[in-house]
């Protein structure tokens, strides 16, 4: 679904991100590990079209997207859930998934429907403001959010920030059945290694914007993970 090829990132004089390669195919999550300051963020605002590249490359199913601007690679087909969340707070539940959704979509019905079924607490909540759900809630929003545009390629910047233990087992359950029932890829990054272990197909660490380590489900090696994520 989305291929990155050599992409060098950088912020001014600053490089960030060095010769960055990774693939993520259909029915797969994709993990990218690393402490503050590694890359992470700088990364997922590069493939979202937020940043442009130095050089490298990025090619959606098929179709290289690297000059494109943020709103095109979005209609192309990839949906992503900022750090934070970035909800609207003053927005209902109902109203903010509205804005992920495309009004001529033939299926506009049947992708509401298919969210508050994924996301049953968002329906139970659906006249409420966003601005008034718990910290996990307002992620499950987020990612119902992205989900109902549709996208081939779903990027998710530390989805696990600030929420409890018990809605980080949910939100790993939740990606594990879009990942089987939905046909796209997922791209994550995070800090938490048991949420990464639980829902990567294939794991990669970031340290100064370079990939030092890469694992694949079944064989990760947590202690050498979390020695590079040790402060």
């Amino acid at each position: 679904m989305i291929s990155v090829n050599k992409l060098n990132v950088a912020y001014g004089q600053s490089a960030i991100i060095h010769d960055i390669s990774l693939q993520a195919e259909e029915k797969e999550i994709v993990a990218v590990m690393g402490k503050n300051g590694m890359g992470k963020t700088t990364l997922m605002k590069s493939l979202i079209g937020l940043l442009r590249p130095v050089s490298g490359s990025i090619e959606l199913d098929g179709v290289d997207v690297t000059a494109w601007e943020s709103y095109q690679r979005v209609a192309q087909g990839i949906a992503y859930v900022p750090q934070g969340r970035q909800i609207f707070s003053q927005l209902t539940v109902e109203e903010n998934i509205l804005t992920g959704l495309d009004p001529k979509s033939p299926q506009k019905i049947q992708l509401f429907e298919e969210v508050y079924a994924m996301f049953n607490v968002l329906y139970d909540m659906r006249k409420r403001k966003g601005g008034n759900l718990s910290g996990g809630q307002q992620q499950q929003l987020a990612i119902a959010r992205a989900l109902v545009s549709e996208p081939k390629v779903l990027l998710l910047d530390e989805p696990t920030e600030g929420i409890q233990p018990s809605i980080i087992k949910d939100i790993a359950r939740l990606l594990n059945e879009i990942k089987e029932t939905k046909n796209l890829a997922i791209i994550v990054t995070e800090q938490v290694l048991s949420f990464t272990v639980d829902i990567a197909d294939r794991m990669f660490v970031i340290e100064s914007g370079r990939f030092q380590h890469e694992d694949v489900r079944g064989s990760i090696n947590e202690e050498k993970i979390k020695a590079f994520l040790s402060v």
